[in-house]
């Protein structure tokens, strides 16, 4: 990883091979994103604006040609949470900045694959009645049409909250490329020390808990994806000052790709409850350092 990093920073050329190779290839496209977000990061928007210009190229091809923006969202979305985090050298901004742009990317997906999305829903309606049992039965006409008329625009936030972590995940590579090149260290001391506050954590909390009411299932989705990473930044955060072993951290890790279902919305409570009470605060004194190797 630090060969390739070594190799973005040594000019715009190779900065450019690396962010459109990538983003001609579906599977690399987050790696051409993180790309493009470590040459922001460090040289700001002018030096980075022609290497992401010519990168998105092939993004746009992917579009134009297959129909599939999510090459070109992903690359635009985390540059702009790259900029967002190197004017405000916030990560709590940054992250709630996703949400937004998880609105965007909504937006977009419903425009490019409503057909695919409303006939996903469509099969998902007809197996309810076998998934939820007696409990499908019980509900009365109105709540099953009700519940019903979630299910593609929850689908569709889901597919935009995918592309919104795979967003952040392009943006912490690049931050981590960063400081592995400029201030060793440093990115695990500023992952481990990213918690939202009581205000914003309630705030996202109630827009999960009313958003499905006003029709706007896809919040739910959305504003989960900032309390999910302040989660892993507890648990990070706690290990580091226990002294715990990695073996902790790749537990944690393989159980969420095991048990998806199951620690996703654990780590959404974990980050809320220390929103309230700041677990990491009571136990040791908060380390400031960042990681913008600036300095």
């Amino acid at each position: 990883m630090r060969a390739l990093a070594e190799f973005i920073m040594r000019g715009r050329v190779q900065a450019t091979l690396v962010v459109a190779g990538c983003a001609a290839l579906p599977l690399l496209y987050w790696l051409g994103a993180a790309a493009g977000c470590l040459v922001l990061l460090r040289r700001g928007l002018k030096d980075a604006l022609g290497v992401l210009a010519l990168g998105m190229l092939p993004a746009l091809v992917w579009w134009l040609k297959f129909d599939d923006p999510r090459v070109l969202l992903v690359l635009l979305g985390s540059s702009a949470l790259a900029l967002v985090l190197r004017a405000s050298e916030s990560w709590v901004r940054t992250l709630l900045v996703s949400v937004a742009l998880g609105l965007v990317y909504s937006l977009a997906l419903g425009a490019a694959f409503r057909p695919q999305i409303e006939a996903l829903a469509q099969e998902i309606i007809k197996i309810l009645p076998l998934a939820l049992g007696d409990l499908y039965q019980q509900l009365s006409v109105e709540e099953r049409a009700r519940f019903a008329s979630v299910v593609a625009p929850m689908l569709t936030g889901l597919i935009a909250a995918l592309l919104q972590i795979v967003s952040v995940l392009s943006l912490i590579l690049g931050r981590y490329w960063q400081a592995l090149l400029y201030n060793p260290g440093g990115f695990g001391r500023e992952f481990r020390s990213i918690r939202i506050p009581a205000g914003p954590a309630m705030l996202l909390l109630a827009f999960m808990v009313v958003g499905p009411t006003f029709g706007l299932a896809l919040l739910v989705p959305l504003c989960s994806v900032p309390l999910v990473f302040a989660g892993l930044s507890l648990i990070h955060g706690l290990v580091a000052q226990k002294r715990l072993g990695r073996f902790w951290l790749v537990g944690l890790y393989v159980t969420l790709l095991l048990f998806m279902q199951l620690i996703y919305p654990l780590l959404v409570v974990l980050a809320i409850v220390d929103g309230l009470i700041d677990f990491r605060g009571r136990l040791a004194p908060k380390d400031a350092d960042n990681a913008n190797g600036e300095g």
